[in-house]
């Protein structure tokens, strides 16, 4: 009776490992098919990406980007001598009025405010140092 009970829990035990690895399988077989599932989502997306590249070479060509282009040149070099034509046309009486207005302007009498008597406060060290970013200068077109 007891080897028979031996046989049997060897046997279960069997059982066990055969299901263990079954069931090891089976969630192997799940990863692979959830992983198989992005590679195919990302695949699609790259399908529908080069697709939208593909309209939009359809739209802009070589030779459209190229007009455009050649005509922003043209525009900014018409502004150019638009501004130079303008710069020069100032005449002598002009240029003597724009200097009065500047030395009117200079000779007013601005009112500042007082400043204060009291001594200033000590340093105080900050507890995090704010990072100062440069301003991004602004540029004039030509």
């Amino acid at each position: 009776k007891a080897m028979l009970l031996l046989k049997k829990k060897r046997y279960q035990e069997q059982l066990l490992d055969k299901t263990e690895n079954q069931i090891s399988n089976l969630e192997r077989m799940v990863q692979d098919i959830e992983f198989t599932q992005i590679e195919m989502k990302v695949i699609e997306g790259l399908k529908i990406g080069n697709e939208c590249l593909n309209k939009m070479h359809q739209v802009m060509s070589i030779e459209e980007v190229e007009r455009i282009i050649g005509e922003t040149e043209d525009a900014v070099e018409y502004q150019r001598q638009i501004d130079e034509i303008l710069a020069g046309s100032l005449t002598e009486e002009d240029e003597d009025a724009i200097l009065e207005e500047l030395n009117a302007i200079t000779q007013e009498q601005v009112e500042l405010p007082e400043v204060p008597s009291e001594p200033l406060p000590e340093k105080i060290p900050e507890a995090s140092p704010v990072k100062n970013r440069p301003k991004p200068e602004l540029v004039a077109a030509s």
